[in-house]
């Protein structure tokens, strides 16, 4: 199993992942960018939307800014109502 810094999140997200139950690579693509940003919330109340496009874009193995306008306001919307 692959680490999620092979996905280029960093040590720290690395660990905050970890506390709530996500500890690899396959993982974090299984669980999905919102089910992954709830739990962060849920543990850490001052996670932020980007947290959300930072980790879609790991999951798709892309860089944040390749993420189209559709897929951020999907992701706000969902965050906004958590």
């Amino acid at each position: 199993m692959a680490s999620v810094t092979a996905l280029g999140l960093g040590k720290t997200m690395e660990k905050k992942l970890h506390s709530v139950g996500i500890h690899s690579a396959e993982e974090l693509k299984k669980a999905g960018s919102k089910q992954a940003v709830s739990l962060l919330k849920e543990q850490y109340p001052n996670t932020c939307v980007v947290i959300a496009y930072h980790l879609e874009a790991a999951i798709r193995e892309a860089e944040i800014k390749q993420l189209d306008e559709a897929c951020k306001a999907d992701l706000k919307a969902y965050f906004k109502q958590m």
